[in-house]
């Protein structure tokens, strides 16, 4: 699977941003996907998953309300809708695949495919 994203960029505080992820070469549907970010300086962070069917989601507390994961199994995308935006979103984005689990995934080992990254930067 590949996944090539787009979106990001640069943008005040308060602000907002849609980040994409488009899959290719194998069956979307079947993975879990999810967005990560990593900040200068600090080890890659979960952001938010959505299962493999796009009913169930999960976010951590510092995007919760803020930050919407979706996923369009017909055109093989994905999104993280951010609004809100605060000086420390700024990071890489990562969007990420993996087999579907039945348990919620936050740890990048068990996501397999990768994007390309994209940067995020929030301006005072």
């Amino acid at each position: 699977v590949q996944l090539v994203q787009s979106g990001g960029g640069l943008v005040q505080a308060g602000g907002s941003l849609k980040l994409s992820c488009t899959a290719s070469g194998g069956t979307f549907s079947n993975y879990m996907v999810a967005w990560f970010r990593q900040a200068p300086g600090k080890e890659r962070e979960f952001v938010a998953t959505i299962n493999s069917s796009g009913d169930d989601t999960y976010y951590i507390d510092a995007v919760k309300g803020r930050f919407t994961i979706s996923r369009d199994n017909t055109k093989n995308t994905m999104s993280l809708q951010m609004n809100s935006l605060k000086v420390e979103d700024t990071a890489v984005y990562y969007c990420a695949a993996g087999p579907q689990t039945k348990m919620v995934v936050t740890t990048d080992l068990l996501y397999d495919y990768w994007g390309q990254g994209t940067q995020v930067t929030v301006s005072a």
